[in-house]
């Protein structure tokens, strides 16, 4: 049915294509559930019947009691407020630029010295922009996180920081993610070799 609503045309996806969201999967996992908005049914017998104030009680059943004790606070606080030390602390620019120059040189072996030309031009971008204080915070942690991701060889991580950052900060971001993403993608093709002289 979806078919019919196609133009011809090219097939292929866009770059700037809305994501495809698979409703259907969705509906399908779903159990079916009960409205509750309808009516019961009238008592098929002639009496009315009023419901007693208080619960039906089980001879066979004691009194409810609570099933399992509350988990206890003292790890989760901890973890609460290492995240909160950890979103509260302003980001390093040179921590972020330092790994993204080291796997821009470690690729630049490997890849075509345009590309790494532009890479580098764009991660120049992203300096000044960090610089001039036109980056938010949010924009500086999350490029934190990535470059944190892409100095652990967490590929998939950095990608979709990248993915994250491209749809919530586009207007931030437009002008020199490019560069991180075609970085990023460079760094995962590196071969043992020179990802080895990266990690370190």
């Amino acid at each position: 049915m979806e078919d019919m609503y196609v133009k011809p045309g090219n097939q292929e996806r866009g770059w700037n294509d809305p994501p495809q969201f698979s409703y259907g999967l969705q509906m399908s996992r779903t159990p079916q559930r009960t409205l509750l908005n309808k009516r019961a049914a009238p008592p098929v017998s002639g009496e009315r019947h009023v419901p007693s104030a208080t619960p039906p009680v089980h001879p066979g059943k004691p009194p409810g009691f609570m099933a399992t004790p509350p988990p206890p606070a003292g790890p989760i606080r901890s973890q609460k407020e290492a995240d909160r030390s950890q979103s509260e602390r302003t980001p390093e620019m040179e921590a972020v630029m330092s790994v993204m120059k080291s796997a821009l040189m470690s690729c630049r072996q490997t890849v075509k010295g345009q590309i790494c030309n532009d890479v580098e031009k764009r991660l120049r971008l992203l300096e000044d922009s960090w610089t001039s204080g036109r980056l938010s915070l949010p924009v500086q942690r999350r490029m934190d996180t990535l470059a944190e991701e892409l100095k652990s060889g967490r590929w998939d991580a950095a990608d979709e920081i990248h993915r994250s950052l491209m749809v919530d900060h586009v207007t931030e971001v437009s002008q020199w993610m490019v560069g991180v993403k075609r970085l990023i993608a460079e760094t995962r093709n590196l071969s043992p070799q020179h990802l080895e002289l990266f990690l370190r």
